[in-house]
């Protein structure tokens, strides 16, 4: 597979996908797995993953864990660390299917969880940061266990295949979610490994992303300074630890943080009302170092919504549909018609311009 990454070059490579139910609809997996495969030739093989929201209402009160292990002693030293950490009430292998595009398979296991309360007590801690400062030091001090999920009532699912090939493997039509984010990756900077697929997740955030960011570097420190540990060496994993810090940790909206990462320029900063003039000039010179620069185009999931950001200078593209409380986002237009051919409104957003899905008033999750 690396020989393959080495001999392909898609300059416009990547692809993204979300569906979205603004009524809390639940939907299988088949239509999000339709959407990308339209997509097929942005991909080359080396990644491709999904990230579902409202899959598991049996167990919504509780972090759903989905971990990859290289071996059955990072198995036991892992579950160990759970275990001392955390109430476990449920745990089992992630169900897949053999597919002949799916190999070097890892163990993939899923553990429900709740915080133990003397543990978080004397952690000091809230509780969503407890559980993201144990899965960071999971992944930094377990060789060969990776959580690559964490979030409640959500999970991600990917691998090194094609995207449509790890949506069967995983079996996501057994599955039913208000929202689905896909990708179907082509590496730029890494090569392809089942952790560096997209989506990439902490807590009930997921980012899949098109494109590639030059300001790699300055947010990795950024983010560095505020305790996360970027040890996947990708740009995307740096973005959702970005919006994690942004949103959970320093209470920016979402449009807040969105105008933190793809920020105006300060030529248009200057023309605008005061009010809002002074508020801009703030979030640029406290965050500078999360401004994202670079092409990109993002799908961020999160618990209740989808949000849509491209890049300032809207270097890759992004469309947006929508379809009675239905909306969907792709990098191509034909990835949404293949599933909803009759939309009541499509149009590509601006360059740095958020757009923001959320659940209905009333409905719960």
């Amino acid at each position: 597979m690396l020989e393959k990454e080495g001999k392909i070059r898609i300059p416009a490579g990547c692809a993204i996908s979300g569906i979205f139910s603004k009524s809390g609809k639940r939907i299988n997996g088949e239509s999000i797995i339709k959407s990308i495969s339209i997509m097929h030739d942005r991909s080359n093989g080396l990644g491709g993953g999904f990230a579902g929201y409202g899959i598991y209402p049996q167990y919504k009160e509780y972090y759903a864990f989905h971990v990859f292990y290289d071996t059955d002693s990072a198995k036991n030293e892992c579950e160990a660390f759970l275990d001392r950490h955390f109430d476990i009430v449920d745990m089992s292998k992630i169900p897949t299917r053999p597919h002949k595009n799916i190999t070097d398979i890892p163990l993939i296991w899923r553990y429900f969880v709740t915080p133990r309360p003397t543990k978080l007590a004397s952690s000091q801690l809230d509780e969503k940061e407890f559980v993201s400062r144990c899965v960071i030091k999971i992944n930094t001090h377990i060789d060969g266990a990776y959580v690559f999920s964490s979030g409640k009532n959500m999970g991600v699912f990917k691998a090194v295949g094609f995207p449509e090939d790890v949506g069967e493997f995983y079996r996501l039509e057994d599955y039913q979610a208000y929202c689905w984010t896909c990708h179907g990756r082509y590496p730029t900077n890494t090569p392809g490994w089942w952790g560096g697929a997209h989506p990439f997740a902490m807590l009930d955030y997921s980012i899949v992303h098109n494109g590639e960011i030059s300001s790699y570097d300055a947010n990795r420190r950024t983010v560095e300074m505020y305790g996360y540990n970027c040890t996947l060496l990708t740009d995307t994993e740096v973005i959702t630890y970005i919006f994690d810090y942004l949103v959970r940790k320093q209470g920016l909206t979402l449009t807040e943080a969105a105008n933190t990462i793809a920020a105006p320029f300060w030529s248009t900063i200057a023309k605008l009302p005061e009010e809002e003039r002074s508020r801009m000039t703030y979030l640029r010179n406290k965050y500078s170092g999360c401004l994202i620069t670079g092409p990109f185009s993002i799908l961020l999931g999160f618990e209740g919504g989808m949000m849509a950001l491209n890049d300032r200078l809207k270097l890759r593209s992004m469309v947006i549909g929508e379809k009675d409380d239905m909306a969907y986002v792709a990098s191509e237009e034909s990835a949404i018609r293949l599933i909803e051919p009759d939309l009541d409104r499509v149009w590509a957003p601006k360059g740095g311009e958020p757009v923001i899905f959320t659940l209905n008033d009333g409905v719960e999750i």
